[in-house]
C-alpha cells in the first residue's frame, strides 16, 4: 500500500487558505492547519469593544477554518522573531507598513522548519499568482520559494497549473490536473469553488485581517517610533494602537482617548502602566497619556479630554489626573473649544 503524504497548510483564516486546503484532502493528503501570532492580526479584537461592530461575528477564522475542514490547527505565537521581518523587511514596505514580501517568506520559512520536525512532507498555501501585488506578483512567486528554502515542495493548489510543476505534483502525490490556474485580483473563482464545497460565512475573500495593511494604523506605529526614537514594539503596544483616538499636541506625549464604553473598560487594564485622566463631573472618556508631562501639558490634556466629554459645552469639567506612580490630582478646566484641536494632531 502507497504511505498517504502529510501537508502542512498555512491557514490564515482568509477563503483562499481554506480552499487551497481543500483541495488536497480531496486529493487524500493527510492535512494539519498551521497559523503563525504575529499580534497583528487580532481578529474580533476591536469587534469585542465596539458598539458599532457588536455585530460583527468575534470568531478566530483561522479556528473556523480548520473546524469547516475538520483538520488539526497549530497556532504558533511568532510575535518576538516577527520583529525582525517588520522593522528591518528585506524587501520593503506596501503601500503602508506591511512588509508582505518578506512575511511571506519568513512564514514559508517558519513552516518548512515545522514541516522537517513533523516528517511531513511538503507545504500548501493559499497564494493566487496575481492577486497581491507585494507578494504574489509572478516574479515574485519564485522569491518565495528561493529565500524561504521550501524549493519544489511549496505547492499552491489554486494557481499550481500556472507555474511549473513541484515534487508532489512530479512524484504523484498530488493529481496536477485536479488543482487551479486561477490568476488575477478577480475572486470570482474561489467564490464559486466555496460554493462548490458549500463554504458559506467565510471571511470577505478581499480582507485580511492584518492591521499594518490599514493606512491610519501604520500611521500610529510610525508615530511611536518617532516619538520613541527607535523602531520596537511590545505587544501592549500593538494592542493600544488599534483602540481610541491617539492625538499628539506635543512632540513629547500623546493622549489616547477612548470613544464609548467598551473603550474605557479596556483602558482600565492600563491603568497602572500609564497616566490617566478621568472625567468625574461628567460622563466622558478614559485618557491615558504616554510621554513625560509638564504641569502645562497635563491642562491641556485635561481640556482635551473634557472636549470629548458631556461637559464639552461646561464653563469648566473636573478632570482626575492620575500619575504613573499613583498620585492624584483634581484639576477643574474649560474643556477646549474644538476650535482649538488641531487637525494635525491626530494620528
Amino acid at each position: 500500500m502507497s504511505t498517504q503524504r502529510k501537508a502542512v497548510a498555512l491557514i490564515s483564516g482568509g477563503l483562499d487558505s481554506l480552499l487551497a486546503a481543500r483541495l488536497m484532502i480531496d486529493q487524500g493528503i493527510h492535512v494539519e492547519g498551521i497559523n503563525f501570532y504575529t499580534g497583528f492580526c487580532v481578529e474580533g479584537h476591536t469587534h469585542a469593544i465596539r458598539k458599532k461592530d457588536k455585530a460583527k461575528p468575534k470568531r478566530n477564522n483561522a479556528l473556523w477554518s480548520a473546524e469547516q475542514l475538520g483538520i488539526k490547527l497549530h497556532i504558533i505565537d511568532i510575535i518576538d522573531e516577527y520583529k525582525d521581518v517588520l522593522i528591518n523587511p528585506k524587501h520593503g514596505y506596501g503601500a503602508n507598513m506591511n512588509p508582505c514580501l518578506d512575511c511571506k517568506i519568513f512564514m514559508v520559512s517558519k513552516a518548512r522548519q515545522w514541516m522537517e520536525e513533523n516528517d511531513f512532507d511538503f507545504i500548501i498555501t493559499g497564494e493566487v499568482m496575481g492577486q497581491r501585488p507585494m507578494s504574489q506578483r509572478k516574479d515574485l512567486l519564485p522569491v518565495v520559494v528561493r529565500e524561504s528554502g521550501a524549493d519544489d515542495l511549496l505547492l499552491r493548489p489554486l494557481c499550481a497549473r500556472n507555474l511549473a510543476a513541484t515534487l508532489p505534483e512530479r512524484e504523484g502525490w498530488v493529481n496536477r490536473e485536479q488543482l487551479k490556474n486561477f490568476s488575477g485580483r478577480n475572486r470570482k473563482p474561489q467564490m464559486a469553488l466555496a460554493k462548490e464545497f458549500g463554504f458559506e460565512d467565510y471571511a470577505t475573500p478581499a480582507g485580511g485581517c492584518c492591521f499594518l495593511t490599514d493606512k491610519n494604523y501604520s500611521d500610529k506605529l510610525v508615530d511611536l517610533w518617532q516619538a520613541r526614537n527607535k523602531k520596537d514594539y511590545e505587544l501592549d503596544d500593538i494592542m493600544l494602537l488599534k483602540v481610541g483616538r491617539h492625538l499628539r499636541p506635543q512632540p513629547h506625549y500623546k493622549i489616547i482617548v477612548s470613544r464609548e464604553d467598551g473603550e474605557n473598560k479596556f483602558l482600565q487594564g492600563y491603568k497602572k502602566q500609564f497616566a490617566t485622566l478621568e472625567i468625574k463631573s461628567h460622563n466622558g472618556p478614559l485618557s491615558l497619556l504616554d510621554g513625560e508631562l509638564s504641569d502645562e501639558d497635563i491642562r491641556q490634556a485635561s481640556r482635551i479630554a473634557a472636549r470629548f466629554s458631556q461637559g464639552r459645552d461646561a464653563e469648566k469639567v473636573s478632570v482626575l489626573y492620575t500619575s504613573k506612580d499613583g498620585k492624584e490630582q483634581m484639576i477643574e478646566i474649560p474643556p477646549m473649544p474644538v476650535s482649538e484641536i488641531r487637525q494635525e494632531w491626530y494620528i
